[in-house]
């Protein structure tokens, strides 16, 4: 299939890409001791299931995101914009093994940047 016809998810692998790009991505962000405790009451498999739908949906794949609001999801947790900010560099480091263009990471990055204000509880009202 020509390239300009195929989405991001399907030159990853479609779905056993995306779980590939998931398992990695949360090696990382375990392993971070910044990010970790967010993560030690967590269920991983489920954690690992929305995640998967996420990245597959902003890969163009055939997902739809399920999971909760991600302003429900991370409410009252104590997210800055410092942890998003080693979050989306964890990322940026895995996708960097499945070899995408550099556009490619860019809007897979823009794509997580639309949900900052969410995840780290920041209003658009100054609040």
């Amino acid at each position: 299939m020509p390239e300009s016809s195929s989405s991001v998810y399907q030159r990853i692998g479609g779905e056993s890409g995306i779980a590939r790009l998931v398992d990695q991505f949360y090696l990382r962000v375990f392993e971070d001791p910044d990010l970790a405790p967010f993560f030690a009451h967590a269920s991983v498999d489920r954690l690992k299931a929305m995640q998967r739908e996420f990245f597959a949906q902003a890969l163009g794949g055939p997902f739809v995101y399920s999971g909760r609001p991600l302003n429900e999801v991370h409410h009252g947790r104590g997210i800055t914009l410092h942890h998003f900010q080693l979050f989306t560099g964890h990322l940026l480091d895995t996708l960097a093994n499945f070899h995408l263009k550099p556009e490619e990471i860019d809007r897979i990055i823009s794509r997580l940047n639309v949900e900052v204000d969410q995840i780290i509880g920041r209003s658009n009202s100054g609040e």
